[in-house]
């Protein structure tokens, strides 16, 4: 994670002198690189006493195994000796019944020491089991950390152009890396069709997406809330219609260029989703947009 790191920083340092970002993301990537450091060394930290306590566990089954069987062993040697008893004190009913009342009180106690050891054995089984999966959930946690940041360096560097001009942004949050492109780098107004210079920037994105290989791709189409009228309603009557139209082919396009139509999926939100109040000209611009959106598989 550290060598991803050190990548990924050089790149925000290269974006923030080149101009294309802004010092205050520059910041923001930086804090959240450290963050990520800290987050692995506590990580290790948690690991190394995880696996401590699974030695100490593994040492005290060992113990406890030994003793079970010892138990074990003498249980049934008393058994042995309350079978001779009982044949040897046949003519001493009372002597007889004493001792095989005394006897049977001790197998009763080794029985309930025997099934305690037992449960605790089971428990300390049980803990070791669930020490190792968290330690293989942690593993898995840091990869995936690793992975999403590498993708969200390579789309930075890869679409800086855009990024400057302010028609891409790219955001990262929890694992979930969005890229989000204003409407008018990819469709003429109230168009569906991807333009060519769309097309260009969709390229760009694709040749990161080729590179990743465990998560699905979700293509989300977004409006504002000015309603379709004219002879443009005849084709999309209301806003989901135009959103799910400019998903699907933006979709298709990138089955068109290799990425496994199985991974892909085209989402329709029409103006229900909006990331800017819709009461000005520069509110509805960014509530026109496409979002490529990386999840995890199913």
């Amino acid at each position: 994670m550290k060598r991803n790191l050190l990548f990924c920083l050089p790149v925000l340092v290269c974006l923030a002198l080149s101009g294309c970002v802004t010092s205050g993301t520059y910041q923001k990537k930086e804090l959240e690189a450290q963050n990520l450091e800290k987050s692995l060394q506590e990580q290790r930290g948690q690991y190394n006493i995880l696996m401590g306590e699974n030695d100490q566990l593994k040492n005290d089954i060992k113990k406890l195994t030994t003793e079970l069987a010892a138990m074990t062993g003498e249980r049934n040697a008393l058994a042995t000796d309350k079978k001779g008893l009982e044949e040897t004190l046949k003519s001493t009913s009372d002597a007889k019944n004493q001792k095989i009342g005394e006897l049977s009180q001790k197998v009763g106690d080794l029985n309930l020491k025997v099934g305690d050891l037992t449960q605790k054995t089971a428990d300390l089984e049980a803990e070791n089991k669930r020490l190792k999966d968290e330690v293989a959930r942690l593993q898995q946690q840091k990869e995936e950390v690793q992975k999403t940041s590498k993708t969200y360096g390579d789309l930075l560097e890869q679409m800086k152009g855009e990024i400057s001009k302010g028609q891409v942004t790219i955001s990262e949050l929890k694992g979930k890396l969005t890229v989000n492109m204003v409407d008018s780098v990819l469709f003429d107004s109230g168009k569906a069709e991807v333009k060519p210079e769309g097309l260009v920037v969709l390229q760009k994105v694709v040749d990161i997406l080729k590179t990743v290989k465990d998560k699905a791709v979700r293509i989300e189409g977004h409006t504002d809330n000015v309603q379709i009228v004219g002879q443009l309603a005849k084709r999309y009557p209301t806003n989901w219609e135009l959103s799910a139209a400019r998903a699907i082919n933006v979709t298709r396009y990138l089955q068109q260029q290799g990425l496994d139509p199985a991974l892909l999926a085209a989402v329709a939100y029409g103006e229900f989703k909006p990331v800017a109040a819709n009461d000005t000209d520069e509110g509805r611009a960014k509530n026109r947009r496409i979002e490529i959106v990386l999840v995890a598989k199913e």
